[in-house]
């Protein structure tokens, strides 16, 4: 009987892939209290094999401690250490200062913000070739826009939640509820627009008991939010004296991005309104909808802001604020899902080539400026980011 021989046998090698680094840098400024990771979500992007890097009391404002992040396999580290990662994700206004401190063509992920006094920051982002995305441009393979419909929606709800208890306070505000009491008549919500917002007030308004009107000019877009909320709601388009007249018994008004021309209530309107009304701006230039009135941002709300002795009125604005630590576990699973895509096609650019929503968040690219809007502040041409990637 033969004996058996040994044979050879292939041995698998691997290459050993380098760690993305993921920065999270603490918010600076007080308008800015969101955060876009729980130690949750940290942990997904751990096991990801992400290399995650917090700013220490970066957290602070959802009330997570730095130890939370650290079992969750994050690294505490200083701010320059996190702003110096692969990939820098950062809800608040970053300086030029801050910009210097990234990586030469690393990923930032932030909101767009492109006003006159960002130029020096989107000059640094340029020049450093980063490549910046918007979150709230980002698309999914459905078309719609995952960041900023959920931060719409929490918007919207919190809203009406703070309107609630601000309305409820016995000494500053009316001590009233919002309705759901037999034989007492519920207040009223007036809602300007039918987007996400909108339909995320009015349904919180209703499940509070409260007569809902929503106003908005697209018609179709109404029709779908009436369909949405059901009989609660009462919708018209904005003919000048139904909305006065709507306008003058409302307790609340919510304000968000309605149709073109539709959406701003001017001195003459605002004197017409009662005494103690709670009024929102929800839109995407806070301030635009309500401009005769003092702007508030509503983290940093009180009772006393809006008491009805005072003679002046005012507008909260910034309704995600008030509720970061929501922000942050809604805005956990669709983070990670965005990275995913990033890093399943081995890079950023490949992934800008092949994810058609990634391409539309991009505003700049390698040194480019690839959003009209963000060139138009620099005093620059952009450049079609499809050409660009056809050609790079």
């Amino acid at each position: 009987m033969t004996a058996p021989v040994p044979m050879e046998q292939l041995l698998r090698t691997t290459t050993q892939n380098r760690s993305v680094s993921i920065g999270l840098p603490a918010a600076r400024g007080i308008m800015e209290h969101r955060f876009p990771l729980t130690p949750e979500g940290a942990a997904m992007l751990v096991d990801r094999g992400f290399k995650v890097m917090m700013e220490s009391g970066a957290a602070a404002h959802i009330h997570y401690p730095d130890s939370a992040y650290s079992r969750a396999g994050v690294e505490i580290c200083e701010r320059d250490e996190a702003l110096g990662a692969d990939i820098t994700v950062s809800l608040s206004r970053l300086s030029a200062r801050d910009i210097s401190k990234m990586k030469r063509g690393s990923i930032l992920l932030s909101f767009l913000t492109a006003e006159e006094d960002d130029a020096p920051a989107l000059n640094a982002i340029i020049e450093r070739h980063i490549i910046a995305l918007a979150l709230e441009n980002y698309t999914d393979t459905a078309g719609n826009h995952p960041f900023a419909d959920i931060l719409h929606e929490i918007d919207g709800r919190a809203a009406i939640s703070i309107a609630s208890s601000l309305l409820a306070d016995a000494i500053h505000g009316k001590g009233i509820l919002l309705g759901g009491v037999p034989g007492v008549v519920p207040c009223e919500v007036l809602v300007i627009g039918s987007d996400i917002a909108a339909c995320a007030a009015a349904s919180a308004a209703i499940g509070l008991g409260a007569q809902v009107r929503i106003f908005d000019n697209n018609i179709y877009r109404l029709r779908d939010a009436l369909r949405q909320l059901g009989p609660g709601a009462i919708g018209s388009a904005m003919h000048p004296k139904v909305f006065r007249s709507a306008l003058r018994s409302a307790d609340i008004v919510v304000a968000t991005d309605a149709e073109s021309g539709c959406g701003r209530i001017d001195s003459d309107l605002v004197d017409t309104m009662k005494r103690g009304v709670i009024t929102f701006d929800l839109t995407s230039h806070p301030g635009n909808s309500f401009p005769s009135m003092r702007l508030i941002d509503l983290d940093l709300a009180s009772a006393a802001d809006n008491d009805m002795e005072q003679p002046s009125r005012v507008c909260y604005i910034n309704a995600g604020n008030a509720v970061p630590r929501t922000v942050a576990m809604a805005m956990s699973n669709t983070l990670t899902a965005m990275l995913d895509d990033i890093m399943v096609c081995d890079g950023v650019a490949n992934a800008l080539k092949l994810n058609p929503g990634l391409r539309a968040a991009a505003y700049t690219f390698l040194g480019k400026c690839v959003n009209p809007e963000v060139a138009s502040i620099l005093g620059v041409r952009h450049v079609d980011i499809n050409l660009f990637l056809q050609f790079s």
